[in-house]
C-alpha cells in the first residue's frame, strides 16, 4: 500500500497546527524504534516545518524523510562530531532558523547523541522544544509488570568488558527499582551469565527487537536467561533492552517493601497463605517461606485462622 503523503500531512497539519511553533527554536523529535506508525502527527508536521533537520545519520533520517514526501537540509550531528557540529546548528538557531534534531531511532540524548546540542542551544539561550514519543526504555518497563518497584534506574550500555562492567552491574542492581539496561548482541550471552551471578534471586524481562516483526519479551528468573539465549540462534540478534526487577539489598532491613505488603495483604484477604507467598516470590523474585511467614502474620492481623 502506498503511503499518501499529501493526506498525512494535511493530517498533521489539522492535528499540531494549532500549537506555537516559535522560530530560532531546537525541535527534539523523537522518531520509531521500529514500527514507522509510531512516529506521531506532531512529529510529522514539526519535520515539515523546521528549516534544516540535524540527524544522527543522514542515510536513515534521509529515508524517512524521503517516506514522508520532505526534502530538507540534512546536517550530520552524532557522538563523533556532536560538539563542533553543535556551533553550526547553533548558528542556523541565532539566525531565527527552525532546526529539528532526530536521532536514528527513540528520542534524542537517551543513550544517543544530542546532549551536548541541547546543552550548547540552552547555553547560548536559545528554546529548546521537546516533543514526546517512541522510547525502548519506557516501552520495556510497561511490559515488564514490576509491581514491586519503586520507580526505576536507566543504566544503558554498561562498560564493554572488565572489571567497570561487573562494577556497574552490582552497583546498579538489588535495590527497590527497576533497572533498565541496553546490550548489543554479541554481548547478550556473557550479559545473561553476569546476571545470573549478580542477582541470582532475580526476575528480568528481556525485549527482543521492540515493536519490530519479530519482537520478543519474556520474563524469567534471572538463573534461566542463558538457556533462554541459547535455546535459538535468533534470540542472540537484534536490538536488546533488559530490565532487571526490583530487589531488596542483602543488607536491608527486615520487613517488605511497602508496595509488596500491599499486594501481599490483599491477595491473603482471598487465597490461602501459602498460596498468596507463592504468588508474590513469583512476581518479586522473594523467598517463599519468607513471605509465607508475612502471609500469616498479615492473616493473623485481620483475625482469621
Amino acid at each position: 500500500m502506498t503511503l499518501d503523503v499529501n493526506l498525512l500531512l494535511q493530517a498533521a497539519q489539522q492535528v499540531a497546527g494549532s500549537q506555537q511553533y516559535p522560530k530560532g527554536a531546537l525541535y527534539l523529535v523523537p522518531t520509531p524504534i521500529g514500527n514507522l506508525a509510531d512516529l506521531s502527527l506532531r512529529a510529522v508536521h514539526v519535520l515539515s516545518l523546521v528549516d534544516a533537520v540535524a540527524c544522527e545519520d543522514t542515510r536513515v533520517s534521509g529515508g524517512l524523510l524521503r517516506h514522508l514526501g520532505l526534502d530538507k537540509p540534512l546536517m550530520p550531528l552524532h557522538q563523533h562530531n556532536e560538539q563542533v557540529a553543535a556551533l553550526q546548528v547553533l548558528k542556523r538557531l541565532q539566525d531565527g532558523q527552525r532546526v529539528a534534531y532526530v536521532s536514528d531511532a527513540g528520542t534524542p540524548a537517551i543513550s544517543d547523541p544530542g546532549a551536548h546540542l541541547v546543552q550548547a542551544a540552552q547555553a547560548a539561550g536559545v528554546r529548546v522544544v521537546p516533543l514526546s514519543g517512541p522510547s525502548s526504555v519506557t516501552t520495556a518497563l510497561s511490559a515488564s509488570g514490576d509491581a514491586a518497584a519503586h520507580g526505576f534506574r536507566f543504566e544503558g550500555f554498561l562498560p564493554a568488558k572488565g572489571a567497570a562492567r561487573l562494577t556497574r552491574l552490582r552497583e546498579a542492581l538489588g535495590h527497590d527499582h527497576s533497572v533498565v539496561l541496553f546490550e548489543a548482541p554479541h554481548r547478550i550471552e556473557a550479559l545473561a551469565r553476569e546476571l545470573a551471578e549478580a542477582a541470582p534471586q532475580g526476575r528480568v524481562t528481556l525485549c527482543r527487537e521492540l515493536s519490530k516483526q519479530f519482537e520478543d519479551i519474556v520474563t524469567l528468573p534471572t538463573t534461566e536467561l542463558s538457556a533462554w539465549v541459547a535455546a535459538d540462534a535468533n534470540r542472540q540478534r537484534g536490538e536488546f533492552v533488559l530490565v532487571v526487577h526490583a530487589q531488596p539489598p542483602s543488607d536491608a532491613p527486615e520487613g517488605l517493601a511497602p508496595g509488596v505488603e500491599a499486594l501481599l495483604s490483599e491477595l491473603v484477604r482471598h487465597v490461602p497463605v501459602k498460596q498468596a507467598a507463592a504468588l508474590v516470590a513469583d512476581v518479586v523474585g522473594l523467598s517463599r517461606k519468607a513471605l509465607y511467614d508475612d502471609a500469616l502474620r498479615l492473616r493473623q492481623a485481620l483475625g482469621e485462622d
